[in-house]
């Protein structure tokens, strides 16, 4: 990657949308699911109507202002307007209530909200800490103790002479994302321009033109939504904005929109490859799907005719791990990409040796492609970019310079002295046909210490039998980390960008409904190496 590149103006999103505008104005940029389209001089005209109301009321370079909006044309437009005006935008997820959105609102510092009246009676009960105006889409409303605007005001044309817009920096921050907040409160990842259109050229330079365009399977208020959207912009292809994936819907969506690239986040590439076979299954125009975490690539790739790439990232780094198309080792998240440097260390940041598992550490050598801080959070910044490095939290093992995700280094399970990577055995328990999705969680057990939980939801059509299960994948784990008990739900609960919530299984813990293997009979002992029999 080259660092003049990410200082240019075709790496900042604002310059490059008003570029695009200007040299293609009637190419496409946005297909909706309702056919609908958007091109480049269209996109810039809603963004600057957006731009102007925001100005009308009070909204200047540098501010941040809060959209609490589903995936669509009023997200998207709204994001591009606050970064016409050099602000920066705090998407929030829409699942959000009461206290994690007042904490979300508070740690804004916003003035300006742009909200779905769906949502504002959740606002209502809130305190709204600075919060002075809301403009309201999708519907009427108010909110007590705020001036709020319906969207008429978004949809006014802009003055007929020409705005001039402020140049945006590459090192200016385009968005306050707002990690998950499982392990405590939700943490704001200030992200620049230059770290945003880092993540473009990781995973989209080389193969992403004119001619490509990009499926958007990831809210707008997730980090994962936003790089697609913006390699779109600034390396002049186009997008399917859609308001979630839905596996039912997504071939007939594929090919009606026709996209060429696609990111399958946790189990949404499980849930395709669980469908029965089709004719039709290569009857699309993906090319390149990018999958995180790789799971069983070959088959995958195989079945429906399309390379698939293995990557990391989160929303603080840029893709420092990256595959080439169709890696030959199951699991890989592929190997480190030029102009990143990463690092495997144990508690005290020392190094581990090759082969062992360590917590994923992370630097840029090009500046702006990591984020700065997190918002009004010093001391969790401080933690975070310790030693020089940025510490993802997230544990791995390298072999022969591929990265292979562990755990997350708190969902790494303890039993009897031997440490258990949950995501090791998610990985086995579903290649079984039945298993659609599973969550490995520690629960404590009647004898004072942690035992393996596994909750399962089976694949459509198919029941899950447990001691069948158990059978399965006996001989494909270490008797350690056979889970003792087993939970069969529906489906998993999960976040508006389809991560289980492992917390809210881990709280729950045993249950009437859960079914402990040793009252199955099923007693699973070490085996004793060498030991001779009598």
């Amino acid at each position: 990657m080259n660092a003049s590149w990410l200082t240019s103006d075709a790496a900042v999103l604002p310059q490059a949308l008003r570029s695009r505008a200007a040299e293609h104005p009637d190419r496409t940029l946005v297909v909706f699911e309702d056919g609908r389209r958007w091109t480049y001089r269209e996109t810039l005209h809603e963004a600057e109507r957006v731009a102007h109301a925001l100005r009308r009321v009070g909204v200047g370079r540098g501010d941040r202002v809060v959209s609490w909006l589903p995936t669509g044309s009023d997200a998207l437009r709204v994001w591009l307007g606050v970064n016409l005006l050099g602000a920066a935008l705090v998407p929030l997820n829409t699942a959000y209530r009461g206290g994690l959105l007042e904490h979300s609102v508070a740690l804004s510092d916003a003035s300006v909200a742009v909200v779905h009246a769906d949502l504002l009676d959740r606002l209502e009960t809130v305190d709204h800490a600075g919060l002075t105006d809301v403009i309201v889409v999708g519907g009427t409303g108010t909110v007590g103790g705020l001036r709020v605007h319906d969207a008429s005001v978004l949809d006014r044309d802009p003055p007929p002479e020409p705005a001039a817009w402020p140049d945006v920096m590459p090192w200016d921050p385009y968005a306050v994302v707002l990690t998950s907040g499982t392990t405590g409160p939700s943490k704001g990842v200030v992200c620049s321009y230059a770290q945003l259109s880092a993540c473009a050229q990781a995973a989209f330079a080389g193969d992403f033109g004119a001619e490509d365009r990009y499926l958007v399977t990831l809210p707008l208020f997730h980090a994962g939504g936003t790089i697609g959207v913006n390699a779109a912009v600034v390396l002049g292809g186009s997008i399917v904005l859609t308001s979630g994936f839905r596996t039912g819907d997504f071939w007939d969506l594929v090919r009606a929109t026709r996209p060429t690239h696609v990111t399958l986040l946790g189990v949404m590439a499980t849930y395709l490859s669980k469908q029965e076979p089709s004719a039709a299954d290569r009857d699309h125009s993906l090319r390149r799907v990018f999958m995180i975490p790789l799971s069983d690539a070959a088959t995958f790739a195989g079945r429906f005719g399309v390379e698939v790439v293995a990557m990391y990232n989160m929303t603080e780094i840029s893709i420092p791990i990256i595959s080439g198309p169709n890696p030959a080792r199951d699991g890989t998240s592929g190997r480190v990409r030029a102009g990143m440097e990463v690092r495997l260390v144990d508690e005290h940041d020392l190094e581990v040796p090759d082969g062992e598992v360590g917590e994923l550490v992370v630097r840029g050598a090009e500046p702006w492609t990591i984020a700065t801080e997190y918002l009004g959070r010093p001391e969790a910044t401080a933690a975070a970019w310790r030693n020089g490095w940025f510490h993802t939290g997230d544990a791995f093992r390298q072999v022969d310079g591929e990265y292979f995700f562990v755990d997350r280094m708190g969902d790494t399970i303890r039993r009897r002295g031997e440490n258990i990577s949950s995501f090791e055995v998610e990985s086995e328990i579903i290649a079984h046909p039945s298993v659609s999705e599973v969550a490995i969680v520690a629960t404590p057990s009647p004898d004072g210490e942690d035992e393996v939980l596994a909750i399962v939801a089976p694949a459509p059509g198919r029941t899950i039998d447990v001691q069948e299960l158990i059978e399965f994948i006996r001989p494909r784990l270490a008797h350690f980390m056979v889970p003792r008990y087993f939970r069969v739900l529906d489906e998993l609960p999960k976040t508006p960008t389809s991560k289980v919530q492992k917390h809210t299984l881990r709280a729950a813990g045993i249950t009437p409904d859960t079914i402990d293997r040793e009252d199955l009979g099923i007693r699973i002992r070490k085996e004793h190496i060498g030991r001779r029999r009598t």
